[in-house]
């Protein structure tokens, strides 16, 4: 994706950097930034909170946060659509590619654990973002997956 990005006309300002977010200080990303996007991260850390807060120190005042993710257990209908996706499309599909589901089963298994999208918006008003409001997408990803937004306080 990465690649893909960098091949397209940006702007001398703009940058891409292949780091773990804790390492993005190191890499010399320190911001303040006018936006942060974030997709299918928060539901793999081990403390998605610590990472919210630290999303939110690299945000200039009113800057916004975009956390794009599944979120299921809000809805009985995602979370039945996500084990039909996945038992009937995802897991075959992977094993079918790479003769091993070890990762596709974790997403099944990540999706399901995580939060829903009311405790998600409240973790991020939480940490400190207000305007706090999340879209989900149409068609069979409706409560399936969710684009939570949110600002940096003034």
């Amino acid at each position: 994706m990465l690649d893909a990005a960098r091949a397209k006309p940006w702007p001398a300002s703009v940058r891409f950097v292949h780091a773990r977010v804790e390492e993005l200080g190191e890499r010399g990303i320190t911001g303040p930034f006018d936006g942060i996007l974030a997709a299918y991260l928060l539901r793999n850390l081990a403390d998605p909170d610590g990472q919210l807060r630290a999303f939110r120190d690299l945000l200039r005042p009113a800057g916004s946060l975009a956390v794009h993710e599944y979120s299921v257990r809000d809805s009985r209908a995602a979370t039945l659509a996500w084990h039909g996706v996945c038992w009937g499309i995802i897991i075959p599909v992977g094993w079918w590619h790479t003769r091993d589901t070890t990762l596709y089963r974790h997403l099944w298994r990540s999706v399901l654990t995580f939060d829903g999208a009311a405790r998600f918006q409240r973790r991020m008003r939480d940490a400190g973002f207000t305007g706090v409001h999340s879209e989900t997408m149409p068609g069979w990803e409706r409560n399936v997956v969710h684009t939570f937004l949110g600002d940096a306080p003034q």
